[in-house]
């Protein structure tokens, strides 16, 4: 596999599938100013001496006054110790300290600029067409397999960026199951799934007394993912409030429980993923930048369904555990390869499965064995497929025609017109995103940024139905 870093620098709002975040030292200030040099795995020392990585050559500069040096997925800044002034991060002398996107570091009188770089990567497409459960046979899924191949066997945290349904949850479990931790269970935390006022007590753990309910003692996520691999689901998520915490446990591997001042330490690498745009969301001030950079040292963003007609065939016959796929009617596969899938794989999975409940195939669990296995060309006739028919199957429909806007019937009061119209609109927004979701309440109440249990209300009230 060859593969290489493109376009050192690129804005974060780049829409790459595959990215890499690497890390650059700028001279901000001082007569050396607008140099720059980017940072490797090896220790970069800094000063006005000769063999300096980055050479300083200004009085006021020690000959080797501070070194940077790579820590896991961070960067530690040391004091060498030959300054008498020392060295300063953001205005305060330090011996070693942690490096944040966007830091100042003074060495006499120039000041740097630590800033992080968006690099897009490059990769020829694997010859697999397959990485753990997910398969794909486009060139976009190949490429992913690529990078995954390369990044799983070691320890760097990553950040998956996709649509709901496009198969995150299934990639961490195989980039946990390709790494050296893949001997210990994978532990998730679905960050939407959890009360606000619950997840900071999920992801830390608690003391007992120490909210009220807190009867005894519990371990966290941190914690109990110690020495095996923590996947951070929906972190999009995960409340302002308590994202500096995480950042500071992420950098320093130590975190404290609820109402606890014992330090803990925890071992453990770190998938997250995300359903909308991380960086958007640092731009309207939702997300906190330092953590942004703290978990994309990799971002992966996974194509949509809609983007990859070429994978349905494998999917197909990957979700139902059969070579279905082939036996289908043409105008059957023509109708799967151009509908939107706004479900993504969830939604064909969801389609494949209504499709073979009405074809009359006894257990939905064993379609095994009711269907012809690998290799055998008699087709479905053999089974009753054919007389009863694949064009009265619940395929995904055509884009649905512009629906009419609400009624408004203006006889009534204001207070009877207004509920109408607000019941209306209930209905008819809960209907649609529905559609949108392939009938999974869990991921429309996440489109909605609405509680699931009120979101259920929601359906029950108007006499919607879904799945969960």
């Amino acid at each position: 596999m060859s593969q290489q870093a493109q376009d050192s620098g690129l804005p974060w709002d780049a829409p790459d599938l595959l990215s890499e975040q690497r890390s650059r030292l700028v001279i901000h200030e001082g007569p050396l100013a607008e140099r720059a040099v980017d940072l490797g795995d090896a220790e970069l020392r800094v000063g006005r001496a000769e063999d300096a990585g980055l050479r300083l050559d200004h009085p006021s500069v020690a000959p080797l006054h501070f070194s940077i040096r790579r820590e896991g997925d961070g960067w530690l800044l040391i004091d060498l110790g030959s300054s008498k002034e020392g060295t300063f991060l953001n205005g305060l002398k330090i011996s070693r300290a942690w490096l944040r996107p966007g830091a100042q570091i003074r060495a006499g009188e120039v000041t740097l600029h630590f800033a992080p770089v968006k690099a897009a990567l490059k990769v020829s497409p694997s010859t697999a067409h397959r990485f753990g459960s997910v398969v794909g046979d486009s060139v976009q899924m190949r490429e992913i397999f690529a990078l995954l191949d390369r990044i799983a066997p070691t320890e760097a945290t990553l950040l998956l960026v996709g649509e709901t349904g496009t198969g995150k949850g299934a990639l961490a479990r195989a980039i946990h199951d390709k790494s050296p931790r893949a001997g210990k269970s994978l532990h998730t935390l679905d960050c939407s799934a959890v009360s606000e006022s619950l997840v900071e007590s999920e992801l830390f753990g608690h003391e007992r007394g120490a909210f009220t309910g807190a009867e005894r003692q519990r371990t966290g996520m941190l914690e109990a993912s110690g020495g095996s691999t923590l996947f951070l689901d929906e972190i999009d998520d995960l409340p302002l409030s308590l994202q500096p915490k995480l950042l500071r446990a992420l950098e320093e591997r130590v975190f404290q429980r609820v109402g606890s001042s014992a330090p803990l330490k925890f071992d453990a690498r770190i998938i997250a993923a995300s359903k909308r745009d991380l960086w958007a969301l640092v731009r309207e001030g939702r997300f906190r930048e330092d953590l942004f950079f703290r978990l994309s040292v990799f971002t992966v963003r996974l194509p949509p369904l809609r983007d990859r007609p070429k994978d349905i065939p494998a999917l197909a016959d990957e979700l139902m555990g059969v070579p279905l796929w082939g036996a289908l009617p043409p105008e059957v596969r023509e109708r799967f390869a151009v509908h939107s899938w706004p479900g993504n794989v969830r939604e064909l999975r969801n389609a494949l499965e209504r499709a073979r409940h009405l074809a009359g195939l006894p257990g939905s669990m064993h379609v095994d064995a009711v269907l012809p296995p690998a290799g055998d060309d008699r087709g479905l006739g053999k089974f009753g497929l054919a007389a009863q028919g694949w064009g009265g199957l619940p395929l995904p429909p055509p884009a649905p025609a512009p629906r009419e806007t609400l009624p408004v019937d203006y006889g009534g009061t204001f207070k009877e017109t207004k509920e109408r119209l607000v019941a209306a609109f209930e209905r008819e927004y809960l209907a649609r995103l529905l559609e949108r979701t392939g009938g999974n309440v869990a991921a429309a109440a996440r489109l909605a940024e609405i509680d699931r249990k009120h979101f259920a209300a929601l359906l029950r009230k108007h006499g919607l139905a879904g799945s969960h």
